[in-house]
Protein backbone atom coordinates (compact mmCIF):
# COMPACT_ATOMS: atom_id res chain seq x y z
CA UNK A 1 0.00 0.00 0.00
CA UNK A 2 1.15 3.74 -0.66
CA UNK A 3 1.80 6.26 2.16
CA UNK A 4 -1.16 8.20 0.32
CA UNK A 5 -3.35 5.68 0.31
CA UNK A 6 -2.24 4.58 4.09
CA UNK A 7 -2.75 7.91 5.26
CA UNK A 8 -6.34 8.50 3.41
CA UNK A 9 -7.31 5.14 4.58
CA UNK A 10 -6.55 6.17 8.42
CA UNK A 11 -7.97 9.26 8.06
CA UNK A 12 -11.45 7.73 6.77
CA UNK A 13 -11.47 5.57 9.56
CA UNK A 14 -10.83 8.25 12.46
CA UNK A 15 -14.38 9.27 12.37
CA UNK A 16 -15.41 5.14 12.65
CA UNK A 17 -12.92 5.08 15.40
CA UNK A 18 -14.72 7.35 17.68
CA UNK A 19 -18.10 6.14 17.17
CA UNK A 20 -17.60 2.63 18.01
CA UNK A 21 -15.54 3.76 21.06
CA UNK A 22 -17.67 2.92 24.06
CA UNK A 23 -20.08 0.97 22.13
CA UNK A 24 -20.91 -2.77 22.81
CA UNK A 25 -20.80 -5.34 19.72
CA UNK A 26 -22.18 -8.67 19.67
CA UNK A 27 -19.84 -11.44 17.11
CA UNK A 28 -21.27 -14.45 16.27
CA UNK A 29 -18.71 -16.64 14.84
CA UNK A 30 -19.76 -19.62 13.19
CA UNK A 31 -18.22 -23.36 12.96
CA UNK A 32 -17.86 -22.62 9.47
CA UNK A 33 -15.54 -19.31 10.22
CA UNK A 34 -13.73 -21.29 12.93
CA UNK A 35 -12.44 -24.51 10.28
CA UNK A 36 -11.58 -21.45 7.84
CA UNK A 37 -7.87 -20.81 7.14
CA UNK A 38 -8.90 -17.11 7.87
CA UNK A 39 -9.60 -17.91 11.53
CA UNK A 40 -6.57 -16.29 12.64
CA UNK A 41 -6.70 -12.94 11.45
CA UNK A 42 -10.23 -12.57 12.48
CA UNK A 43 -9.12 -13.34 15.91
CA UNK A 44 -6.81 -10.89 15.71
CA UNK A 45 -9.08 -8.48 14.41
CA UNK A 46 -11.93 -9.30 17.46
CA UNK A 47 -8.59 -8.15 19.80
CA UNK A 48 -7.86 -4.95 17.86
CA UNK A 49 -11.96 -3.90 17.99
CA UNK A 50 -11.36 -4.67 21.96
CA UNK A 51 -8.19 -2.86 22.14
CA UNK A 52 -10.08 0.81 20.25
CA UNK A 53 -12.10 0.49 23.52
CA UNK A 54 -14.93 -1.43 22.15
CA UNK A 55 -16.95 -4.46 24.67
CA UNK A 56 -17.05 -7.26 22.45
CA UNK A 57 -19.04 -10.81 23.42
CA UNK A 58 -17.75 -13.41 21.17
CA UNK A 59 -20.41 -15.87 21.00
CA UNK A 60 -19.22 -19.17 19.02
CA UNK A 61 -20.71 -22.20 17.17
CA UNK A 62 -19.30 -25.42 16.07
CA UNK A 63 -22.22 -26.96 13.88
CA UNK A 64 -19.40 -28.52 11.83
CA UNK A 65 -17.33 -29.86 14.17
CA UNK A 66 -20.02 -31.26 15.90
CA UNK A 67 -21.31 -33.45 13.18
CA UNK A 68 -18.08 -34.31 12.29
CA UNK A 69 -17.25 -35.27 15.99
CA UNK A 70 -20.96 -37.75 15.96
CA UNK A 71 -19.66 -39.25 12.68
CA UNK A 72 -16.45 -40.38 14.59
CA UNK A 73 -18.83 -41.49 17.18
CA UNK A 74 -20.91 -43.52 14.98
CA UNK A 75 -23.53 -41.00 15.97
CA UNK A 76 -26.19 -39.99 12.87
CA UNK A 77 -26.77 -36.09 13.29
CA UNK A 78 -30.45 -35.58 13.34
CA UNK A 79 -32.49 -32.67 12.78
CA UNK A 80 -35.90 -31.23 12.14
CA UNK A 81 -36.67 -28.39 11.20
CA UNK A 82 -33.11 -26.97 10.95
CA UNK A 83 -32.89 -27.69 14.53
CA UNK A 84 -30.53 -30.44 16.50
CA UNK A 85 -32.14 -32.94 18.33
CA UNK A 86 -29.72 -33.77 21.12
CA UNK A 87 -29.95 -37.04 22.57
CA UNK A 88 -27.47 -38.01 25.74
CA UNK A 89 -25.17 -40.19 23.57
CA UNK A 90 -25.07 -36.85 20.88
CA UNK A 91 -25.10 -34.26 24.19
CA UNK A 92 -21.66 -36.04 25.66
CA UNK A 93 -20.00 -35.50 22.49
CA UNK A 94 -21.35 -31.77 21.44
CA UNK A 95 -20.14 -30.89 25.24
CA UNK A 96 -16.68 -32.40 24.15
CA UNK A 97 -16.04 -30.03 20.83
CA UNK A 98 -17.78 -26.88 22.44
CA UNK A 99 -15.46 -27.20 25.21
CA UNK A 100 -12.13 -27.62 23.71
CA UNK A 101 -13.45 -24.62 21.20
CA UNK A 102 -14.42 -22.72 24.07
CA UNK A 103 -10.25 -23.41 25.37
CA UNK A 104 -8.70 -23.10 21.47
CA UNK A 105 -10.56 -19.33 21.29
CA UNK A 106 -9.20 -18.40 24.33
CA UNK A 107 -5.98 -19.55 23.58
CA UNK A 108 -5.99 -17.68 20.60
CA UNK A 109 -7.17 -14.42 21.91
CA UNK A 110 -4.24 -14.59 24.77
CA UNK A 111 -1.97 -14.99 22.08
CA UNK A 112 0.91 -12.40 22.56
CA UNK A 113 3.10 -12.49 19.84
CA UNK A 114 4.98 -9.71 17.85
CA UNK A 115 3.58 -7.79 14.50
CA UNK A 116 0.01 -9.20 15.74
CA UNK A 117 -2.19 -6.78 16.69
CA UNK A 118 -2.05 -8.99 20.01
CA UNK A 119 1.62 -7.71 20.99
CA UNK A 120 1.85 -5.92 24.20
CA UNK A 121 -1.97 -7.06 25.10
CA UNK A 122 -3.27 -8.41 28.09
CA UNK A 123 -6.65 -9.55 27.14
CA UNK A 124 -9.03 -11.32 30.05
CA UNK A 125 -11.30 -13.45 28.60
CA UNK A 126 -14.47 -14.41 30.63
CA UNK A 127 -16.92 -17.51 30.48
CA UNK A 128 -19.63 -18.73 32.66
CA UNK A 129 -23.18 -18.98 33.40
CA UNK A 130 -24.77 -16.15 32.04
CA UNK A 131 -27.40 -17.75 30.04
CA UNK A 132 -29.80 -19.96 31.77
CA UNK A 133 -31.49 -22.52 29.42
CA UNK A 134 -34.67 -24.54 29.06
CA UNK A 135 -35.31 -27.91 26.84
CA UNK A 136 -37.23 -26.66 23.53
CA UNK A 137 -39.47 -29.40 24.21
CA UNK A 138 -41.88 -31.11 21.38
CA UNK A 139 -42.76 -29.53 18.12
CA UNK A 140 -44.55 -31.49 15.56
CA UNK A 141 -44.59 -35.01 17.67
CA UNK A 142 -40.66 -34.45 17.81
CA UNK A 143 -39.23 -34.29 20.63
CA UNK A 144 -35.79 -32.12 20.70
CA UNK A 145 -34.49 -33.86 23.95
CA UNK A 146 -31.69 -31.89 24.97
CA UNK A 147 -32.09 -29.53 22.52
CA UNK A 148 -32.66 -25.93 24.70
CA UNK A 149 -33.26 -22.13 23.81
CA UNK A 150 -32.41 -19.40 26.13
CA UNK A 151 -34.85 -18.46 29.37
CA UNK A 152 -33.09 -15.72 30.79
CA UNK A 153 -29.60 -14.32 30.83
CA UNK A 154 -27.59 -12.65 33.33
CA UNK A 155 -27.22 -9.03 31.89
CA UNK A 156 -25.54 -7.37 34.67
CA UNK A 157 -22.93 -10.03 35.00
CA UNK A 158 -22.48 -9.24 31.60
CA UNK A 159 -21.72 -5.82 32.11
CA UNK A 160 -19.65 -6.01 35.17
CA UNK A 161 -17.53 -7.84 33.25
CA UNK A 162 -17.72 -5.59 30.33
CA UNK A 163 -17.01 -2.56 32.62
CA UNK A 164 -13.77 -4.80 33.32
CA UNK A 165 -12.80 -4.34 30.03
CA UNK A 166 -12.84 -8.13 29.39
CA UNK A 167 -14.22 -10.20 25.94
CA UNK A 168 -17.17 -12.33 26.97
CA UNK A 169 -16.81 -15.43 25.31
CA UNK A 170 -19.71 -17.86 25.06
CA UNK A 171 -20.63 -21.23 23.42
CA UNK A 172 -23.82 -23.17 22.35
CA UNK A 173 -23.95 -25.12 25.50
CA UNK A 174 -26.22 -23.87 28.58
CA UNK A 175 -27.06 -25.06 31.88
CA UNK A 176 -31.16 -25.15 33.06
CA UNK A 177 -32.45 -24.06 36.47
CA UNK A 178 -32.65 -28.13 37.02
CA UNK A 179 -29.07 -28.26 36.41
CA UNK A 180 -29.09 -30.10 33.13
CA UNK A 181 -26.81 -29.06 30.30
CA UNK A 182 -29.01 -28.06 27.00
CA UNK A 183 -27.74 -27.31 23.09
CA UNK A 184 -28.48 -24.18 22.20
CA UNK A 185 -27.61 -22.39 19.30
CA UNK A 186 -25.47 -19.82 18.50
CA UNK A 187 -27.75 -17.75 16.58
CA UNK A 188 -30.56 -17.83 19.27
CA UNK A 189 -27.75 -16.95 22.56
CA UNK A 190 -25.78 -14.14 20.53
CA UNK A 191 -29.53 -12.57 19.82
CA UNK A 192 -30.61 -12.98 22.80
CA UNK A 193 -27.91 -11.44 24.66
CA UNK A 194 -27.68 -8.35 21.89
CA UNK A 195 -31.35 -7.92 22.79
CA UNK A 196 -30.99 -7.70 26.90
CA UNK A 197 -28.04 -5.72 26.56
CA UNK A 198 -28.90 -3.29 24.27
CA UNK A 199 -26.04 -3.91 22.15
CA UNK A 200 -25.05 -1.27 19.20
CA UNK A 201 -24.31 -4.13 16.36
CA UNK A 202 -24.36 -7.68 15.69
CA UNK A 203 -22.03 -9.19 13.85
CA UNK A 204 -21.77 -12.23 11.56
CA UNK A 205 -19.51 -14.27 9.44
CA UNK A 206 -20.71 -16.39 6.16
CA UNK A 207 -19.08 -17.99 3.14
CA UNK A 208 -19.69 -14.92 0.82
CA UNK A 209 -19.87 -11.33 1.31
CA UNK A 210 -23.10 -10.80 3.03
CA UNK A 211 -26.41 -11.06 1.03
CA UNK A 212 -26.50 -10.67 -3.09
CA UNK A 213 -28.99 -9.90 -5.22
CA UNK A 214 -30.24 -11.40 -8.57
CA UNK A 215 -27.20 -10.19 -10.42
CA UNK A 216 -24.50 -11.16 -8.23
CA UNK A 217 -23.74 -8.14 -6.45
CA UNK A 218 -23.57 -7.67 -2.90
CA UNK A 219 -26.72 -5.68 -1.10
CA UNK A 220 -25.54 -3.62 0.97
CA UNK A 221 -28.45 -2.78 3.37
CA UNK A 222 -31.89 -4.04 3.98
CA UNK A 223 -34.35 -3.07 6.41
CA UNK A 224 -35.86 -6.33 8.46
CA UNK A 225 -39.31 -6.27 5.88
CA UNK A 226 -37.08 -6.56 3.14
CA UNK A 227 -35.07 -9.30 4.44
CA UNK A 228 -37.46 -11.44 5.60
CA UNK A 229 -39.11 -11.62 2.42
CA UNK A 230 -36.17 -12.65 0.81
CA UNK A 231 -35.62 -15.46 3.55
CA UNK A 232 -37.45 -18.14 1.55
CA UNK A 233 -35.87 -17.17 -2.13
CA UNK A 234 -32.59 -17.88 -0.12
CA UNK A 235 -33.24 -21.05 0.91
CA UNK A 236 -34.44 -21.69 -2.71
CA UNK A 237 -31.53 -20.68 -3.97
CA UNK A 238 -29.53 -23.50 -1.53
CA UNK A 239 -27.66 -19.97 -0.10
CA UNK A 240 -25.27 -21.09 2.53
CA UNK A 241 -26.58 -21.80 6.16
CA UNK A 242 -24.59 -19.12 7.64
CA UNK A 243 -25.80 -16.49 5.83
CA UNK A 244 -29.57 -17.43 6.17
CA UNK A 245 -29.46 -18.47 10.23
CA UNK A 246 -27.57 -14.88 10.50
CA UNK A 247 -30.53 -13.26 8.59
CA UNK A 248 -33.03 -14.95 10.42
CA UNK A 249 -31.57 -13.79 13.86
CA UNK A 250 -30.69 -10.18 12.28
CA UNK A 251 -34.17 -9.61 11.87
CA UNK A 252 -34.68 -10.88 15.23
CA UNK A 253 -32.79 -8.49 16.72
CA UNK A 254 -33.38 -5.54 14.62
CA UNK A 255 -37.23 -5.68 15.55
CA UNK A 256 -36.17 -5.77 18.97
CA UNK A 257 -33.98 -2.85 19.29
CA UNK A 258 -30.57 -3.36 17.84
CA UNK A 259 -29.69 -0.38 15.55
CA UNK A 260 -27.31 -2.54 12.93
CA UNK A 261 -26.49 -6.01 11.88
CA UNK A 262 -23.54 -6.84 9.83
CA UNK A 263 -23.12 -9.76 7.76
CA UNK A 264 -19.04 -10.22 6.18
CA UNK A 265 -17.26 -13.11 4.86
CA UNK A 266 -14.95 -15.66 7.10
CA UNK A 267 -12.62 -15.96 4.20
CA UNK A 268 -11.64 -12.51 3.32
CA UNK A 269 -8.67 -11.14 5.21
CA UNK A 270 -9.44 -7.76 7.08
CA UNK A 271 -13.49 -8.18 5.84
CA UNK A 272 -14.47 -7.02 9.43
CA UNK A 273 -12.25 -4.37 9.95
CA UNK A 274 -13.33 -3.09 5.93
CA UNK A 275 -16.80 -3.24 7.04
CA UNK A 276 -16.90 -1.26 10.57
CA UNK A 277 -13.91 1.19 9.95
CA UNK A 278 -15.13 2.45 5.87
CA UNK A 279 -17.79 4.61 4.65
CA UNK A 280 -19.51 1.75 2.77
CA UNK A 281 -18.36 -1.33 4.26
CA UNK A 282 -17.74 -4.52 1.99
CA UNK A 283 -20.80 -6.54 3.47
CA UNK A 284 -24.58 -6.39 4.28
CA UNK A 285 -26.63 -4.65 6.95
CA UNK A 286 -29.63 -5.19 8.46
CA UNK A 287 -30.69 -2.01 9.90
CA UNK A 288 -33.95 -0.58 11.86
CA UNK A 289 -33.00 2.79 10.31
CA UNK A 290 -30.97 3.39 6.62
CA UNK A 291 -27.92 4.45 7.18
CA UNK A 292 -28.50 7.36 4.37
CA UNK A 293 -30.93 9.92 4.86
CA UNK A 294 -32.48 12.90 3.41
CA UNK A 295 -33.16 15.77 5.32
CA UNK A 296 -33.27 19.88 5.79
CA UNK A 297 -30.07 20.84 6.47
CA UNK A 298 -29.01 22.96 9.23
CA UNK A 299 -26.08 25.36 10.66
CA UNK A 300 -24.11 22.39 11.38
CA UNK A 301 -24.11 20.97 7.89
CA UNK A 302 -22.08 23.69 6.50
CA UNK A 303 -18.65 22.48 6.42
CA UNK A 304 -20.15 19.45 4.83
CA UNK A 305 -21.92 21.47 2.62
CA UNK A 306 -18.54 23.52 1.62
CA UNK A 307 -17.23 20.19 1.28
CA UNK A 308 -19.33 18.70 -1.43
CA UNK A 309 -19.36 22.07 -3.40
CA UNK A 310 -16.19 23.77 -3.44
CA UNK A 311 -14.57 21.24 -6.28
CA UNK A 312 -17.62 22.45 -8.37
CA UNK A 313 -16.93 25.81 -7.29
CA UNK A 314 -13.37 26.31 -8.12
CA UNK A 315 -14.33 24.35 -11.41
CA UNK A 316 -16.23 27.24 -12.43
CA UNK A 317 -19.69 24.85 -12.96
CA UNK A 318 -21.14 26.45 -9.43
CA UNK A 319 -20.97 29.98 -8.81
CA UNK A 320 -19.23 30.64 -5.86
CA UNK A 321 -20.59 30.79 -2.37
CA UNK A 322 -19.10 31.76 0.73
CA UNK A 323 -19.72 30.90 4.22
CA UNK A 324 -21.73 33.45 5.18
CA UNK A 325 -23.74 33.25 2.63
CA UNK A 326 -24.67 29.65 3.18
CA UNK A 327 -25.28 30.47 6.84
CA UNK A 328 -27.51 32.87 5.61
CA UNK A 329 -29.61 30.43 3.14
CA UNK A 330 -28.93 27.63 4.76
CA UNK A 331 -32.80 27.02 5.24
CA UNK A 332 -33.54 26.63 1.93
CA UNK A 333 -31.35 23.52 1.68
CA UNK A 334 -32.29 19.68 1.57
CA UNK A 335 -28.87 17.09 2.08
CA UNK A 336 -28.52 13.36 1.79
CA UNK A 337 -26.28 12.33 4.38
CA UNK A 338 -24.30 9.07 4.69
CA UNK A 339 -23.23 7.67 8.59
CA UNK A 340 -22.01 11.95 9.16
CA UNK A 341 -20.99 12.83 5.82
CA UNK A 342 -23.18 15.27 3.45
CA UNK A 343 -22.96 13.26 -0.05
CA UNK A 344 -25.60 15.44 -1.84
CA UNK A 345 -27.34 18.98 -1.61
CA UNK A 346 -29.84 20.85 -3.23
CA UNK A 347 -31.62 24.54 -2.77
CA UNK A 348 -34.78 25.84 -3.02
CA UNK A 349 -34.79 29.17 -3.81
CA UNK A 350 -38.23 31.22 -3.16
CA UNK A 351 -39.56 34.14 -5.51
CA UNK A 352 -42.73 34.44 -4.29
CA UNK A 353 -43.69 37.22 -6.08
CA UNK A 354 -43.70 35.36 -8.94
CA UNK A 355 -45.21 32.08 -7.39
CA UNK A 356 -41.69 30.41 -8.28
CA UNK A 357 -38.90 28.77 -6.51
CA UNK A 358 -35.26 28.30 -8.10
CA UNK A 359 -33.56 24.75 -8.12
CA UNK A 360 -30.13 25.18 -7.45
CA UNK A 361 -27.18 24.17 -5.95
CA UNK A 362 -27.56 20.34 -7.01
CA UNK A 363 -24.52 18.24 -5.77
CA UNK A 364 -24.03 14.66 -5.88
CA UNK A 365 -20.58 13.35 -3.56
CA UNK A 366 -18.55 11.86 -7.02
CA UNK A 367 -18.40 8.49 -5.62
CA UNK A 368 -21.93 8.70 -4.71
CA UNK A 369 -23.42 9.24 -8.44
CA UNK A 370 -24.85 5.69 -9.13
CA UNK A 371 -28.03 5.38 -7.14
CA UNK A 372 -29.92 8.38 -9.14
CA UNK A 373 -29.21 10.44 -5.43
CA UNK A 374 -29.58 13.85 -7.74
CA UNK A 375 -33.29 12.81 -8.66
CA UNK A 376 -33.90 11.78 -5.30
CA UNK A 377 -33.39 15.81 -4.36
CA UNK A 378 -35.16 17.06 -6.98
CA UNK A 379 -38.35 15.07 -6.43
CA UNK A 380 -38.07 16.22 -3.06
CA UNK A 381 -37.57 20.28 -4.09
CA UNK A 382 -40.57 19.85 -6.60
CA UNK A 383 -43.06 18.33 -3.72
CA UNK A 384 -41.39 21.24 -1.43
CA UNK A 385 -42.22 23.77 -4.35
CA UNK A 386 -45.91 22.64 -4.88
CA UNK A 387 -47.04 22.65 -1.22
CA UNK A 388 -45.82 26.43 -1.02
CA UNK A 389 -48.34 26.85 -4.52
CA UNK A 390 -45.55 27.59 -6.97
CA UNK A 391 -46.74 27.57 -10.55
CA UNK A 392 -43.12 27.23 -11.87
CA UNK A 393 -39.56 25.70 -10.91
CA UNK A 394 -36.77 26.99 -12.66
CA UNK A 395 -32.63 26.05 -12.58
CA UNK A 396 -29.62 27.43 -14.59
CA UNK A 397 -27.04 25.07 -15.42
CA UNK A 398 -24.12 24.99 -17.55
CA UNK A 399 -23.17 21.53 -17.32
CA UNK A 400 -26.47 19.02 -16.75
CA UNK A 401 -28.75 20.12 -19.69
CA UNK A 402 -30.02 16.89 -20.69
CA UNK A 403 -30.50 15.86 -17.15
CA UNK A 404 -32.68 18.67 -16.67
CA UNK A 405 -34.53 17.76 -19.96
CA UNK A 406 -34.72 14.16 -19.19
CA UNK A 407 -36.61 15.20 -15.95
CA UNK A 408 -39.20 17.00 -17.57
CA UNK A 409 -37.67 20.87 -17.69
CA UNK A 410 -37.97 23.04 -21.15
CA UNK A 411 -35.73 25.40 -22.29
CA UNK A 412 -36.78 28.59 -21.78
CA UNK A 413 -35.14 32.28 -22.11
CA UNK A 414 -33.72 34.91 -19.62
CA UNK A 415 -37.40 36.84 -20.19
CA UNK A 416 -38.73 34.02 -18.36
CA UNK A 417 -36.60 33.95 -15.17
CA UNK A 418 -38.81 35.88 -12.52
CA UNK A 419 -37.48 39.52 -12.35
CA UNK A 420 -35.25 39.69 -9.27
CA UNK A 421 -33.68 36.57 -11.04
CA UNK A 422 -33.91 38.08 -14.15
CA UNK A 423 -31.97 41.40 -12.61
CA UNK A 424 -29.13 38.83 -11.58
CA UNK A 425 -28.31 36.68 -14.25
CA UNK A 426 -24.94 36.88 -15.32
CA UNK A 427 -24.67 36.97 -19.30
CA UNK A 428 -20.74 36.20 -19.14
CA UNK A 429 -21.58 32.46 -17.80
CA UNK A 430 -24.53 32.10 -20.37
CA UNK A 431 -26.19 29.81 -17.61
CA UNK A 432 -28.93 27.80 -19.96
CA UNK A 433 -32.51 28.39 -18.26
CA UNK A 434 -35.08 25.75 -17.96
CA UNK A 435 -38.07 25.29 -16.32
CA UNK A 436 -40.58 23.14 -15.38
CA UNK A 437 -44.27 23.67 -14.82
CA UNK A 438 -45.77 22.44 -11.62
Amino acid sequence: MRTTELVDGFRHSAPYLNAHRGKTFVVMLGGEAIEDGNFRSIVNDISLLHSLGIKVVLVYGARPQIDAALEANAIEPAYHNGVRITDESSLKVIKQVAGALQFDITARLSMNLSNTPMQGAQINVVSGNFVIAQPLGVEDGIDFCLSGKVRRIDTQGLKQQLEKNSIILMGPIAASVTGESLNLTAEEVATQVAIKLKADKVIGFSANHGVHDESGNVIAELMPNDAQRMLSSLAEQETDRGTLAFLKAAIDACRAGVPRCHLVSYQEDGALLQELFTRDGIGTQIVTESAERLRRASISDIGGIINLIRPLEEQGILVRRSREQLEMEIEQFMIIERDALVIGCAALYPFEEDNAGEFACLVVHPEYRDMDRGSLLLKNIVNQAKVRGYSRLFALTTRSIHWFLEHGFQMVDVDALPTKKKQLYNYQRRSKILALDL
